[in-house]
């Protein structure tokens, strides 16, 4: 999904970001590029990751049954 974001105004380090449907996302001005300024536009994109929600819950199982010693009999 992209989501289409023009800078609105900084504000103590940080940006308002409006969407097209008028909604506003606050951001870390740092972790934006350096040329922007009000009136920039931005395409943020936005995925799942499946493999890292995958790879936490098999960590999480595993410290579980350490913890509750599941794992050996």
């Amino acid at each position: 999904m992209l989501i289409k974001a023009t800078i609105d105004r900084f504000e103590n380090g940080r940006v308002v970001l409006k969407t097209e449907d008028k909604q506003s996302i606050i951001w870390p001005r740092e972790k934006l590029p350096e040329n922007i300024r009000e009136g920039s536009v931005l395409r943020i994109a936005v995925s799942s990751d499946d493999a890292a929600e995958g790879a936490d819950r098999e960590l999480a199982k595993n410290i579980l049954n350490e913890i509750l010693n599941t794992g050996q009999q």
